[in-house]
């Protein structure tokens, strides 16, 4: 038996019943880090000693029956821009490169709780803010499926990380496709939940009213067993919301006959490459073939997503930017005269490229003279396209989309072009600026051998609609393992 070509839930079977040791996974994962890490390159930190540690302490706890959930014992990634207790949290930037936070945060605190295993600190675009993983300042992360190419981004450590083999799980952000864009590049299912579903407490926010902490592994029973386990009210959130129920699991069937299916004409139109659009649209035919009901729609607005979104992103990051100073904790400059020399040249030496982009069109759109014109506008299209989902759920139980228009592309192909690397978030925004939960799932290769992911929309609080969805396309189609995990014998 190959113990990393399991997904999490059946990893969490084995070791409940004893047929694995908390131990041996931890190993197992961590013996494939040491393989591919050097070429893939998914995490900042990882550190054995205090991950065996861990391990040995679950162990013991399941073994006196203290922990029976089904991740106890299952080491899995965290996204670098949440907080983890005396372990290094950068966000993948120079200014927090020797940040050690005194908390954790409640995402990862409700998986410890539940006997995961934290096996590192995945890479990421700088503070949140890219699509390729190529902003970081630790260096570039490298698509599993061909290393010549990107493997999305912000998320895109966790995603590689789970894609090959290096951990079980991982937990990623999402404010515009963070987690769905990366997930389709990779091959692996990734999911945005509703906003206030998952506790943001301890997640270093990029856009408040954006970000929103979510699951990414290898199928949808493992994304639904993770957000239930991670979702609830926190009072330490003022955005959390209490909801009557978080029961994802139970939604596991691939029963989804009656499901009506809304395809957005707006984004099956120019600009989506056609081995994208056609593995998308055959899933969409098994769903047919399943009983479910599909009808395309016009969707409007779809045009005004990406410039609201960068608009109102941009604002929040440079108002929750502007506490990485160099005072209290993070980078500061050597040399320096008065404080607000300090404040300079420290954020100035600090912060990359991307961040400071951000930051200026941030404070640009809500300075005195630009206000009305850029920013409140933003809020109100962000109002509008709300209101454009709501009419479309009143028809539709799901929306079915492409997660990216293209596949994964070659490093460097969009970091020379902002404005290109923008657009490759047009069908992943809308979602965060409705506050919408979606899921992207893998549908097929194209002809480089790339992953092809397809995304699936729901309404507020409708989790239950995509998982059901999801899992009846999933069952009709075999998890292909990239080329640099399938380098050894085995699989699934």
């Amino acid at each position: 038996m190959d113990i990393k070509c399991l997904t999490a839930v059946e990893l969490g079977k084995k070791i409940s019943v004893g047929e694995v040791t908390v131990r041996e996974a931890t190993e197992a994962a961590l013996a494939q880090i040491e393989k591919v890490e050097e070429r893939v390159h998914s995490f900042v930190t990882v550190n054995r000693e205090r991950v065996l540690e861990r391990a040995d302490k679950v162990q013991e706890m399941i073994d006196r029956g203290e922990l029976i959930g089904p991740l106890a014992g299952v080491p899995m990634a965290v996204k670098d821009n949440l907080c983890t207790e005396g372990v290094q949290t950068t966000c993948s930037s120079k200014i927090l490169e020797n940040f050690v936070p005194a908390y954790t945060a409640e995402a990862v605190k409700r998986l410890e709780a539940a006997g995961a295993v934290v096996i590192g600190k995945t890479n990421m675009d700088e503070f949140a803010m890219g699509s390729t993983t190529e902003t970081s300042y630790f260096g570039v992360t490298r698509n599993p499926w061909n290393l010549a190419h990107v493997p999305g981004g912000s998320s895109g450590g966790s995603c590689a990380a789970v894609a090959a083999e290096e951990c079980f799980y991982a937990l990623g952000s999402d404010t515009g496709g963070s987690i769905r864009q990366p997930s389709a590049y990779c091959g692996v299912v990734g999911m945005k939940p509703t906003y206030g579903t998952v506790s943001r407490y301890g997640l270093i926010a990029y856009g408040s009213s954006l970000d929103q902490i979510g699951p990414i592994a290898r199928d949808v029973t493992d994304c639904a067993a993770i957000l239930e386990t991670i979702a609830g009210h926190d009072p330490k959130d003022s955005t959390s919301v209490e909801r009557e129920s978080y029961a994802f699991t139970k939604a596991l069937t691939e029963d989804v006959r009656g499901m009506r299916i809304g395809l957005p004409k707006d984004y099956f139109g120019g600009g989506l490459d056609e081995e994208i659009r056609e593995p998308i649209y055959q899933a969409v035919k098994e769903l047919e073939k399943k009983g479910a009901y599909v009808e395309e729609f016009d969707l409007s607005l779809v045009k005004y997503a990406i410039p609201a979104y960068y608009v109102i992103a941009s604002a929040e990051a440079s108002s929750n930017l502007s506490r990485f100073d160099g005072v209290k904790y993070g980078y500061r400059a050597s040399e320096y005269e008065g404080l607000h020399d300090m404040y300079k040249k420290s954020r100035s030496e600090g912060f990359g490229p991307e961040v400071k982009r951000r930051i200026m069109l941030g404070s640009f759109v809500l300075s005195s003279g630009y206000y009305d014109a850029y920013y409140l506008k933003a809020l109100r299209t962000k109002a509008l396209i709300k209101q454009a989902f709501d009419r479309a759920f009143a028809k539709y139980d799901v929306i079915i989309a492409p997660a990216a228009p293209t596949t994964a592309p070659k490093l460097g192909s969009s970091l020379s072009d902002p404005i290109k690397m923008y657009l490759s978030d047009v069908y992943t925004v809308s979602v965060n600026l409705a506050g919408l939960p979606a899921i992207s799932v893998p549908v097929g290769l194209d002809s480089k051998g790339l992953p092809v992911g397809m995304q699936i929309i729901g309404d507020c609080y409708q989790e239950n609609k995509i998982i059901r969805a999801a899992y009846a396309v999933e069952r009709t189609r075999t998890y292909a393992r990239p080329k640099l995990a399938a380098e050894e014998k085995g699989g699934r």
